[in-house]
């Protein structure tokens, strides 16, 4: 199965970029043994819509267009469902032995996702109740991708 990241926002040179690059490299290194196949990364510049609502549905627009036909979305919001590292490897898991060929995880802008997204993705997640950068945000979701590989792997990375 494919995983890929979608974004809007571009990831800047730096540290925050390296780290977020360095979880993503560890994640192709050893998603193949899985069956898992990172794909890479998709990512847009923010709206400059005049309104919020205008600024989100320009932006699930870029999102819609750059989606594979029938994949699995899932959209990471401060108002959706927080899960465990093993909970999320599980929802990686399941789709994996579903025969679901590709799984898009897309980080909105700032004013948040087009609710018609929002209603299509497969599960909207949380990273908390806490607000972060989207430069954070990025490197969270490397890494809990690469930590679900590690969990479903058996590699001890992740110590529960």
């Amino acid at each position: 199965m494919r995983l890929t990241t979608a974004a809007i926002g571009r990831m800047k040179a730096g540290p925050e970029r390296e780290l977020c690059e360095r979880y993503l490299d560890r994640l192709k290194k050893s998603g193949g043994a899985l069956g898992l196949d990172y794909a890479g990364t998709k990512e847009w510049p923010e709206s400059r819509g005049g309104t919020a609502p205008e600024r989100k549905r320009e932006e699930a627009a870029q999102f819609r267009a750059a989606l594979p036909d029938r994949c699995v979305l899932v959209c990471f919001d401060e108002t959706g469902r927080s899960l465990g590292s093993e909970a999320f490897a599980g929802e990686i898991a399941s789709r994996l032995e579903g025969g679901v060929r590709d799984m898009v995880f897309c980080i909105g802008g700032p004013d948040g996702f087009d609710e018609t997204l929002r209603s299509e993705a497969a599960l909207v997640l949380s990273f908390g109740r806490m607000t972060f950068p989207h430069q954070i945000a990025r490197i969270l979701l490397a890494e809990q991708l690469y930590r679900a590989v590690t969990i479903l792997s058996g590699h001890p990375y992740h110590r529960a």
